[in-house]
């Protein structure tokens, strides 16, 4: 197995005995470097990968943040062919998975198995002469997943609850979403409805009295576990204690 760290030092030298040999396939498990148009042409059939999203809807390195705050009911694997260009090669098959409740670090575990099964039923048919047929991906049901950033790694506390609880999980673990009350900073990793909530409060303001809740903009959500500055973790009852004591 080759990893992207010694394809960069040995690229030369690779790259050479990879023409030598001219294999029938180049086969890429979540490889995460660009494999320039040198070495696509080389081997005799195909060189193909698996993405963990349903291409052509999340090309890009982040599909699983993109997937959770999107609201998709289901993600899931794509085999496909590989191009210059990320994620755009001809579709060989998928695998789907519902997403449910998982958080992003969850979805990613949980999509490994079914990648490595797909990928090797592909290669198992490319084997046996039997390749699948190769889809164009529909550019017009094309959707990008880039690395969150700016606006995208905050909430707006007046979206209603379910949309805040998608933000955090699309976030969680890391870095999950950043707060800061009564002077004191953390990340939310882990939050679930609050069955009551106060209704004087605004959008985004605090109810301490058990814990943490924060007014959405038709509810309120419960912090169930929070990273600190120092990265403890603690639970929603130890933040509720840990901002009261610095409120005294």
């Amino acid at each position: 197995m080759l990893r992207a760290h010694e394809l960069s030092e040995r690229e030369p030298e690779l790259l050479a005995r990879f023409e030598r040999e001219r294999p029938e396939l180049l086969v890429s498990w979540f490889w995460t470097r660009r494999l320039t148009p040198g070495w696509l042409a080389i081997p005799r059939t195909a060189a193909l990968g698996v993405h963990p999203s349903l291409l052509p809807r999340h090309r890009g390195p982040d599909p699983y943040y993109w997937a959770i705050d999107a609201g998709d009911s289901e993600t899931g694997v794509t085999a496909h062919l590989l191009e210059a260009s990320y994620d755009t090669g001809a579709l060989l098959g998928h695998e789907r998975l519902a997403i449910g409740s998982r958080n992003a670090w969850q979805l990613a575990r949980a999509l490994d198995r079914p990648s490595l099964r797909l990928l090797r039923r592909t290669v198992s048919d490319f084997a046996r002469g039997a390749p699948p047929a190769a889809e164009p991906q529909d550019e017009t049901r094309v959707t990008l997943a880039p690395i969150p950033e700016g606006d995208e790694l905050q909430v707006r506390w007046d979206w209603p609850t379910e949309r805040v609880l998608r933000r955090i999980r699309a976030l969680s673990p890391v870095p999950g979403v950043a707060l800061e009350i009564l002077g004191t900073e953390f990340h939310i990793t882990a939050a679930r409805p609050a069955p009551t909530h106060l209704a004087a409060l605004e959008p985004g303001e605090a109810d301490l009295r058990d814990g943490v809740a924060l007014r959405t903009g038709d509810g309120a959500v419960v912090v169930e576990q929070a990273r600190l500055g120092d990265e403890r973790l603690v639970n929603g009852s130890e933040l509720g204690r840990l901002l009261r004591s610095s409120a005294e």
